[in-house]
């Protein structure tokens, strides 16, 4: 089962690339699964069920968030009547939607787990012990599929290393700068830190350079917008053994216009 795993869509550049490049890896057999962090689709904060539709008609088949869940007004009525989109599943009990999911595909279930990360971000239960408890819910015959939605490095890493041998797959969404650590860990778990961005390439993040700039300079409050120009898609190859889900490869990706 050969996955691609996107790194945050930012506002209409994100959206854009997203489309072209996984029709493009569709049509050339290249990916059975697509799954992609979509919390900034909505012009860098949140997702309305419209895009949400967008993008699954554009080939997402599982779409996940992190903390500008709740960015868009419409999304509070509507996430629960859409398993295929998820918020963190850390959130407190009795928060709409759904932070985990299993999914049918040619090549048999997958589950896929979206959670949060505490350290410098919002207040959130705690990640690790909402693992424990989520995988005991889900079907010993679906291979499972993290993303970590945290802002630190070393909160991954550990997340990284508590999983290893319990799930197939923990990739890392939010700081959008893909990381160089793609690897199989010890117990066989494909790990990576961050999958990067899918925007506007010349950006900060996916904003416009000098607003954020003036920003840094004087200390003054200002709307950053999402830059535009030319995007980039980044996220992660990975190829599960079919049967057992074992993780056979985890492969950086990146595609510039």
């Amino acid at each position: 089962m050969k996955i691609l795993f996107v790194g945050d869509i930012v506002g209409g550049p994100g959206r854009r690339i997203f489309a072209e490049v996984v029709k493009k890896l569709r049509s050339e057999n290249a990916v059975h699964v697509v799954i992609a962090n979509a919390e900034n689709a909505a012009a860098g904060n949140g997702i309305t069920l419209a895009l949400a539709n967008e993008l699954f008609k554009a080939g997402a088949d599982v779409l996940t968030l992190g903390d500008h869940a709740w960015g868009q007004k419409d999304l509070e009525a509507g996430i629960s009547g859409e398993k295929r989109l998820l918020r963190p599943v850390n959130y407190p009990p009795n928060v709409p939607g759904n932070g985990c999911g299993t999914y049918q595909t040619s090549l048999g279930p997958i589950s896929v787990v979206n959670l949060q990360g505490r350290v410098f971000m919002g207040p959130m239960d705690c990640p690790f012990r909402a693992m424990d408890a989520v995988l005991k819910t889900l079907p010993a015959n679906a291979p499972v599929v993290v993303d970590f939605h945290a802002e630190a490095t070393s909160e991954k890493i550990a997340m990284g290393h508590y999983l290893d041998g319990r799930v197939a797959a923990v990739v890392g969404t939010h700081t959008h700068v893909q990381t160089s650590d793609a690897v199989l860990l010890p117990k066989g778990t494909a790990y990576m830190t961050d999958l990067g961005m899918t925007g506007p390439a010349l950006s900060v993040i996916g904003r416009e350079i000098e607003p954020v700039t003036r920003k840094f300079l004087t200390g003054m409050s200002t709307k950053f917008d999402v830059a535009g120009g030319p995007a980039v898609l980044e996220g992660a190859l990975l190829e599960l053994e079919n049967g057992t889900g074992k993780a056979l490869s985890i492969t950086p990706y990146r595609f510039r216009e």
